[in-house]
């Protein structure tokens, strides 16, 4: 239970710091624009290479790897059939469905793990599905679905090597499945560069608060509600079934796959909507809600699991 308010206090003084930035404009009127940009075109890309060139490509194998794959397609799926339902756009829904799938995994989902379940490596597994498969093929979605979707077929395929996120997540891939070191010189810099990714998203994210209505309120009222739920309820419910009904995981390895299941929205999804102007408030508003909704989730689920 420590490790559940440590990773959500952590998270929240950061936030905190951006929001007075921006109250008190010391970034000027485009301080969050940069700080998106920044985040996306350069420090997102170094860490998701720095993290996955030296990661443990074995893992992906693990039941854990199913079970998360498994529950983030359920409840993405869930947002994708309303959202053509209720006609929502694309680039909209792609982001609906990613604010109900996609686990703040790195910089909460870390202490979590350390605190909660004794161990940071347990997020793995649900961190590179996400950096691997899941971010790539969104990123590429909202390219082709916005600007990108002109030009040629040709064009069109090469998307994910254009983007700096995919970029960086297959780059890491590509040097961690052939063995390769990466010289001190190259990884130094580049793991430096790296750490600004979550502080600039959080402060972005903060910034984007100020002078903003209160969430859920207007035409994302609905998309933020049945996101919230998937997120907060319905993936950890999904994840819960698969990993005892199917794998039958029992003990901390079932405790582990509905933990991480039940993590909020990452941070960082707020920086795409942010990068490709769709869905921006139903980012907003449903990393918000989910974050302080999964509090007593993830309290109750490590007190009835734990």
């Amino acid at each position: 239970m420590q490790g559940v308010l440590t990773g959500f206090a952590v998270i929240a003084v950061v936030i905190a710091v951006g929001y007075v930035l921006g109250l008190r404009g010391h970034l000027g009127p485009q301080g969050r624009e940069v700080l998106t940009r920044l985040a996306f075109h350069v420090a997102s890309p170094a860490l998701l290479f720095t993290t996955l060139a030296t990661a443990d490509l074995s893992v992906v194998f693990s039941s854990r790897l199913l079970v998360t794959a498994l529950s983030t397609v359920a409840v993405a799926g869930v947002f994708v059939a309303v959202g053509v339902v209720r006609r929502w756009g694309v680039g909209r829904t792609t982001i609906g469905a990613l604010c109900s799938g996609y686990v703040n995994s790195g910089n909460l989902g870390i202490p979590i793990a350390v605190y909660v379940l004794g161990d940071a490596s347990l997020v793995a597994p649900v961190l590179l599905f996400q950096l691997v498969l899941v971010t790539p093929v969104a990123v590429t979605i909202l390219d082709l679905s916005g600007g990108g979707a002109q030009g040629p077929l040709w064009r069109r395929l090469l998307t994910p090597l254009r983007n700096p996120i995919a970029l960086g997540s297959l780059a890491g891939v590509a040097v961690a499945a052939t063995g390769l070191r990466v010289p001190a010189p190259v990884m130094d810099p580049l793991t430096l560069i790296g750490n600004m990714s979550v502080p600039a998203v959080l402060l972005a994210f903060g910034i984007s608060l100020c002078g903003s209505t209160m969430p859920m309120r207007g035409a994302d009222r609905e998309p933020v509600l049945l996101a919230v739920a998937l997120k907060a309820f319905g993936q950890p419910a999904v994840a819960w079934a698969l990993a005892s009904g199917v794998f039958g995981l029992r003990g901390a390895q079932l405790l582990d796959v509905v933990v991480t299941s039940a993590l909020p929205a990452a941070q960082n999804l707020y920086t795409y909507a942010s990068t490709y102007e769709v869905g921006e408030r139903l980012a907003r508003d449903a990393i918000l809600v989910s974050t302080v909704v999964s509090v007593p989730v993830l309290v109750a689920v490590a007190a009835v699991l734990g």
